[in-house]
């Protein structure tokens, strides 16, 4: 038996590295997946699936390095179970409506934004513009 998910979507925190007691890194995220669609209704819908991704090893450290809140990622790998029902992990959101998390053990991650880049596309850190006086228009 085999199964794999792929999974795109924005990190909806900075990720947490950990270390297990024999030093392998551990890194967990959060990703929200969306999806817009029509429903019976004729209403637009939106649609948000969040996934707890869990990544291991040097992939974990890269993870840890070059993601931050809002990048965009795409991740392959295997669904875990909550142990003591086997489906996903079901809790009450603040509004009082039923929600689901996912758990995800990441066997690849791709980074989908442009370093220091966020889900809007603006930059993380902006770099203050220099300006030259007497240059307020152009000569062309």
């Amino acid at each position: 038996m085999y199964h794999k998910i792929i999974i795109v979507g924005n990190l909806g925190r900075d990720p947490e590295m950990r270390f297990t007691p024999n030093g392998q890194p551990v890194t967990s995220f959060s990703v929200a997946s969306n999806r817009r669609y029509t429903g019976a209704d004729g209403q637009m819908v939106n649609e948000t699936i969040w996934f707890r991704v869990t990544v291991w090893g040097k992939q974990a450290e890269s993870c840890n390095q070059y993601l931050r809140q809002g990048s965009r990622v795409l991740v392959e790998g295997t669904l875990i179970p909550d142990t003591s029902t086997g489906s996903p992990r079901i809790f009450q959101r603040r509004d009082g409506t039923a929600g689901a998390s996912f758990e995800v053990r990441a066997q690849t991650v791709k980074f989908l934004s442009a370093r220091g880049e966020t889900a809007e596309g603006a930059m993380l850190e902006a770099e203050p513009q220099e300006t030259i006086e007497g240059e307020d228009e152009i000569p062309f």
